[in-house]
């Protein structure tokens, strides 16, 4: 990767977590932390200005190796489909991924993610063993090489890796087609250590418990407990009906419920989907501090059903939005689609607003930016010091954009169309975008292209 010509940049308008300020000098250090801010500067002579900077978004939830089947499960069974058949060729494919491959498909989709916006992802990887089930020679191989296209497109990363030793509640075996995700407490452990030497600024170590089927509740607890402090906890939880039901009869509570019972659930947790809420676990989860990780591309795709929006913005819960599947890799798509099928299922407009903030847009951004910087350990999310310095720069050239007062520049980019409008992207002082294109474009997406041909006789 290439580093950054410069370690300074001067916007014309730059969106801080307060709000936007006009003729902003940034100043970065050698390892791309911000150190500097010059507010009302005054641009020298010769020095490039940039119209409309916005901090760079978090992408709180991926499954990397997933990029190589979207759309190829868009085809109906005789029978209802549902999160359930998905799943049946989501395991076909993670059985077949070696090493090489899931290296290439990563790089290939932090390229798109980083054209589109994400800065920083977090990266739920439970493809730990071996296609035979054993482990590798080195057990952390699939996260190196994950961590590995990380690097090289540059993309910020938290890697979690993930728990998963049951099939069901009740600690149900794992099924052979679930082989290459088996862990038990010791083996994350061993892992998480051998993955330490990974962590710099671009790099974070957390966890996830794969969810409350696939880890028990003990073991979720010893976990937590080893961890060291400050690293991210990410759960899959509620996300299907079948879940919820299957957990009720198996513990007498909801998977929300169950969880908030018995985890002391804080800022350092994430949990991912939680589309199926009561007014209750709505509270517990927004008093708890911890990350509601909506992936609306994904829960359309998969049929899962509409996150309880307007009510856990009144509790003041923290939100953030993830790719997921991979369906899309847009920033726009998925913010717009969490405001628009709220508008559907309320049948009313603006729903993600608060008294303070009546902008939806500006609103959403700048919640999505908190929650995902929460979720990822890492110090992203805003332009303050100390801070990473991962930057969009807008194409002020696009005709949705010329002369476009500040205020009104979120809701351009989320609300009129579908071009692009992100030009260049920097992160951590690099940039990694120039003119809408990854620097290693042409080079990675070869490497996905040759991997595709060999992937695509499993669909």
């Amino acid at each position: 990767m290439t580093s950054n010509e410069n370690s300074s940049l001067f916007a014309q308008h730059i969106l801080f977590s307060d709000g936007w300020a006009n003729n902003v000098r940034l100043h970065w250090d050698s390892t791309g932390n911000i150190s500097q801010i010059e507010r009302d500067a005054q641009a020298g002579a010769f020095e490039k200005q940039q119209t409309y900077v916005l901090p760079g978004m978090t992408n709180l939830h991926s499954h990397a190796f997933q990029r190589a089947m979207a759309g190829m499960t868009e085809i109906a069974g005789e029978g209802p489909d549902s999160f359930w058949t998905w799943r049946d060729l989501m395991y076909r494919f993670a059985l077949a991924i070696t090493p090489e491959q899931i290296h290439a498909i990563a790089a290939q989709l932090y390229t798109e993610c980083l054209r589109h916006g994400y800065t920083s992802v977090c990266e739920f990887h439970y493809l730990h063993r071996a296609e035979n089930g054993a482990f590798y020679d080195n057990p952390a191989e699939m996260s190196e090489q994950v961590i590995a296209a990380a690097n090289v497109t540059g993309m910020g990363l938290s890697m979690l890796p993930v728990l998963y030793s049951y099939a069901d509640f009740n600690e149900q075996p794992l099924r052979d087609d679930q082989r290459r995700f088996k862990t038990d407490v010791a083996s994350i452990l061993d892992l998480i250590h051998a993955l330490e030497k990974q962590r710099n600024g671009q790099i974070e170590i957390g966890v996830a418990p794969h969810s409350l089927r696939a880890a028990s509740i003990a073991q979720i607890r010893e976990l937590v407990g080893a961890l060291p402090a400050n690293r991210p906890i990410h759960i899959h939880i509620a996300e299907q009906q079948r879940e919820v039901q299957a957990c009720l009869a198996a513990t007498g509570q909801r998977p929300v419920e169950l969880l908030l019972a018995t985890q002391a659930v804080d800022a350092r947790w994430c949990l991912v989907h939680a589309t199926h809420l009561t007014e209750q676990e709505v509270k517990g989860m927004a008093t708890s501090g911890a990350v509601a990780g909506i992936c609306t591309s994904t829960e359309g795709n998969l049929g899962d059903g509409f996150f309880e929006l307007p009510d856990y913005i009144a509790q003041g819960g923290y939100l953030g939005i993830g790719t997921d599947s991979h369906v899309s890799q847009s920033v726009v798509e998925e913010i717009r689609w969490l405001e628009y099928g709220q508008r559907l299922r309320t049948q009313k407009r603006n729903v993600a607003s608060l008294p303070g903030q009546r902008r939806v847009a500006d609103f959403l951004w700048q919640a999505c930016l908190q929650g995902g910087a929460r979720a990822s350990g890492r110090a992203v999310g805003e332009v303050a010091l100390h801070k990473r310095a991962d930057l969009l720069i807008l194409d002020d050239q696009h005709p949705n954009l010329q002369d476009l007062p500040s205020a009104q520049v979120l809701s351009s980019l989320i609300f009129s169309g579908n071009d692009r409008m992100i030009r260049d992207v920097i992160v951590g002082g690099r940039c990694v975008v120039r003119e809408g294109r990854h620097v290693l474009q042409d080079q990675v997406q070869t490497q996905f292209v040759n991997c595709m041909r060999q992937l695509r006789t499993l669909a």
